[in-house]
């Protein structure tokens, strides 16, 4: 038995086991009941909330939830369900509202009374929100009474009381509440845009639900409401492409669990596929998903057989075959499901996997046999894909057995930094020789690298993997960053912990910057959910007055700095010089380290996938064939904002 140096032990007996009580463990690890203390997780503490609603929803308990973002960024979400229950609990003897909002593990999902389905089966989430809440107001609307209580970080501050009457009809429950700035620290915003994709999401995937989202602090508002369920989400996504077939719609209850999927084919290269238990989006999929995927693979296989369209000495269309082009959703009801975690990012029952694979491939394989046109189609599209697939294959071999043979040779445009550990190392994508060469010249060799590129790379949302991979300005993009692409792409690899795309403040340099963000979107998407991609903010005019510079990155800030001036009616006279940055080849290296470079004064916008249905959408309508949704865009926008970017 070895032993330490008794000095280095600390005490382990029974005083030394912390028990945390009430709601404390919440405030102490908020990572592991909201998923951290970031922007995802603040608007998590709404989603918890709502997903309350939604569950009475589920229930044919209500029809209509209200979400209002006030001015002081508290958010109240008012529902017409049943209303928290407000008699006494029988074991603490508590009111039911009050057990609810401050004791973990407490609700009406855990028996098999209150929730045939229920997405907030982990029973921590509104007590969690009112732990992490500076403050939280409920009024419960039951029994024609009208209910309150107050909480702090947590903790009642009175009992409930009775604060009015309404009619028998009139129920629901309306919770106010203001994130905690101790918990929830730095400059955090809840984004109206992030807020509408979830919400219509759950319109879609809860049929017959008005949903109703006011942001009073920019007087913004949207309602949704969607009859048709996933078909209408299925439809929406794929607005802007061009489908091959109607959409095939299945919907099934087995044991007590419902399986609703809607699938169908566009002309599109990338998937779009969105997966969700009990209305929440499980953004890493799970078996629900793993079961969709199986069985369109399977059916897609067993149909072109059958038909003859695909020979005996081919071989079998792999997943990512069949998955080319192809939108689908997949929403499934559990009244039991087992979530890997509290953020119920991924499902994990078995049991889902069979009975969606089952289900969907019965389905679907109805639906070839019946429309022999759009089977036709649809193998046609995985022929193709698998060729294009064995092109990417064999050209990425190609990569691989030349990088090993030149021991990983960088491209010789490359200007590479000292530094070898990624995590201090940064590379900076420019456009153009001349910004080449001011950000090579302003750059910290030590630790900043630069990678110019030549004209406008290929548009990725519009070709396959092959023809991406024979572009040598992508070619030396991948080989810079050393992470492989598609099915190769380690992340292990990477040889930068910032990657940031600075382009000129113009048309060209933000077309340049969206064709890079598709890029990574599509084929390196790891990059952005790792927080590993930025996009650098030069300024747009440089104004001197006394000898006094200051660098302004807006019209608004650059008239707000003349008045202040004294320079009226954009008129500049000779004690104030005004120079307009039409690129970044226009600044001398200091400037361009001074301004966008120098970690001290620079700006950088770190992008994220927030949701990928609508960076989906997004990126179609912008870089895919369909031109009117394109040219209503830029006619709606054109006068919002200077230059068009994602």
């Amino acid at each position: 038995m070895l032993k330490g140096n008794s000095t280095m032990i600390s005490s382990y007996d029974a005083k030394d086991i912390q028990v945390l009580e009430g709601l404390e463990a919440v405030r102490r690890r908020p990572g592991m009941y909201v998923g951290g203390t970031d922007i995802k997780a603040l608007h998590h503490l709404i989603y918890e909330v709502v997903d309350n609603s939604i569950d009475e929803a589920l229930a044919g308990a209500c029809d209509r939830i209200e979400i209002v973002i006030h001015p002081d960024s508290s958010v109240t979400v008012r529902d017409n369900g049943r209303g928290i229950p407000v008699d006494l609990h029988p074991q603490l003897n508590k009111p039911a509202l009050e057990v609810v909002m401050t004791v973990l593990h407490a609700g009406g999902k855990f028996g098999s009374g209150g929730y045939k389905v229920s997405g907030g089966l982990h029973g921590v989430g509104v007590s969690a929100v009112n732990a992490l809440s500076e403050w939280c107001r409920v009024e419960v609307r039951r029994d024609g009474k009208i209910h309150a209580q107050e909480y702090r970080r947590g903790y009642p501050q009175g009992p409930v009381e009775v604060i009015g009457k309404t009619s028998k009809d009139d129920t629901g429950t309306s919770t106010t509440f203001k994130y905690d700035p101790e918990i929830f620290k730095g400059d955090l915003e809840y984004r109206f845009e992030t807020l509408v994709q979830r919400f219509r999401e759950m319109a879609f995937v809860t049929r017959g639900v008005t949903i109703y989202l006011l942001d009073e602090r920019s007087d913004r508002e949207m309602t949704f409401f969607f009859e048709g369920g996933i078909t209408s989400f299925v439809r929406y996504l794929n607005r802007n492409r061009e489908v091959l077939h109607p959409v095939v719609h299945v919907e099934k209850e087995v044991d007590g669990i419902t399986v609703d999927a809607a699938i169908q084919y566009t002309d599109a290269f990338a998937e779009s596929i969105y997966s969700f238990a009990n209305t929440i989006n499980t953004v890493d999929g799970g078996t629900h998903l793993t079961g969709l995927r199986a069985a369109v693979t399977r059916t897609i296989n067993d149909y072109a057989r059958r038909s003859g369209l695909l020979k005996d000495s081919d071989p079998n269309f792999t997943g990512d075959d069949t998955r080319e082009g192809l939108t689908a959703i997949i929403s499934i009801k559990h009244p039991e499901p087992q979530f890997e975690s509290q953020t119920k990012v991924k499902l994990m029952n078995p049991e889902v996997q069979t009975l969606a694979q089952q289900i969907i491939g019965e389905a679907f394989s109805t639906f070839l046999e019946e429309t022999p046109s759009a089977g036709k189609a649809i193998v046609s599209k995985c022929l193709t894909s698998a060729r294009a697939r064995d092109a990417a294959r064999k050209a990425r071999d190609l990569v691989s057995r030349k990088s090993a043979r030149e021991s990983l040779t960088l491209p010789g445009k490359l200007a590479d930094c000292s530094e070898r550990n990624p995590e201090k190392t940064e590379l900076y994508i420019v456009e153009g020789d001349s910004a080449g060469g001011s950000a090579k010249q302003g750059r910290d060799r030590h630790f900043q690298a630069i990678l110019p590129l030549r004209g406008k790379i290929l548009n990725t949302e519009r070709a396959r993997l092959d023809k991406i991979l024979a572009n040598n300005e992508v070619k030396a993009l991948i080989s810079a960053l050393g992470t492989g692409i598609g099915e190769s792409f380690d992340i292990s690899g990477l040889r930068y912990g910032r990657v940031i795309i600075m382009t000129d403040a113009d048309v060209d340099g933000s077309h340049i910057r969206t064709l890079l963000l598709t890029f990574f979107f599509r084929y390196m998407p790891q990059l952005i959910e790792e927080g590993h991609l930025y996009i650098a903010q030069p300024p747009l005019y440089r104004i001197e007055h006394k000898k006094k510079v200051q660098y302004v990155y807006s019209d608004a800030e650059k008239d707000r700095i003349l008045r202040e001036l004294g320079v009226t009616d954009g008129q500049v006279d000779g004690k104030v010089t005004l120079q307009r940055y039409k690129g970044l080849g226009e600044m001398n290296p200091e400037q361009l380290w001074e301004t966008t470079m120098d970690p001290a004064n620079r700006t950088l916008l770190l992008v994220t996938i927030e949701d990928a249905a609508e960076a989906d959408r997004t990126f179609d309508m912008l870089m895919g064939s369909a031109v009117p949704p394109r040219k209503r865009f830029i006619t709606t926008h054109a006068r919002e904002v200077r230059n068009l970017d994602i």
